[in-house]
């Protein structure tokens, strides 16, 4: 049973990893899907707390998801399996790619065709925001959060780590503070 569990988290995180462009931000819906709709793997709470860890460790989030996911699933081999399964259709699309499109670079039909997969992929990203954003707690710390992280990366350029690490003690700060105002 545990083999084909293993099999299985293979052949599914290798689907994802051949069929999504764009990278990991692009794979989260795809990996929703398969691991909480498809297959019952993980709940949708799960997957919030999978892509949490994933982005704040380092490595690709797709690679870290997969990993992730693979081991709560069936312990080592699954995290095993499953990080197999997503990395190896990219590393051996990359692989070809790289042996041919020198020769190709410089066609226009090929520079069209990736603007198109760029269209496409920010869509994707936008989808994997939209539904982290409906399934994630909504208060005015959630917000506080969301806005100051937004803010901070995108316009003061602060490190990612540090923003992670702040958001993170805001939100330990304003729980023990709300935990304590409810005792009273």
């Amino acid at each position: 049973m545990k083999l084909k569990r293993i099999w299985q988290l293979f052949c599914t995180f290798f689907k994802i990893g051949a069929f999504t462009f764009g990278g990991g931000y692009a794979m989260i819906p795809l990996i929703q899907k398969e691991t909480v709709e498809k297959k019952g793997w993980i709940t949708d709470e799960d997957i919030l707390e999978i892509i949490a860890i994933a982005e704040s460790t380092p490595g690709p989030i797709a690679i870290n998801s997969a990993t992730f996911v693979g081991y709560r699933t069936a312990g080592f081999w699954g995290a095993f399996a499953a990080t197999l399964g997503v990395v190896l259709p990219s590393f051996m699309i990359i692989l070809a790619i790289s042996y041919v499109l020198r020769q190709f670079q410089q066609l226009k039909a090929v520079q069209y065709a990736f603007n198109g997969i760029r269209a496409g992929v920010l869509a994707l990203l936008f989808k994997a925001l939209w539904s982290m954003y409906q399934k994630a707690p909504k208060s005015w710390v959630s917000y506080t959060v969301m806005a100051g992280a937004f803010v901070l990366t995108a316009f003061l350029n602060v490190n990612v780590l540090f923003v992670i690490i702040g958001c993170a003690v805001f939100g330990l700060v304003t729980s023990l503070l709300v935990k304590k105002e409810a005792e009273k």
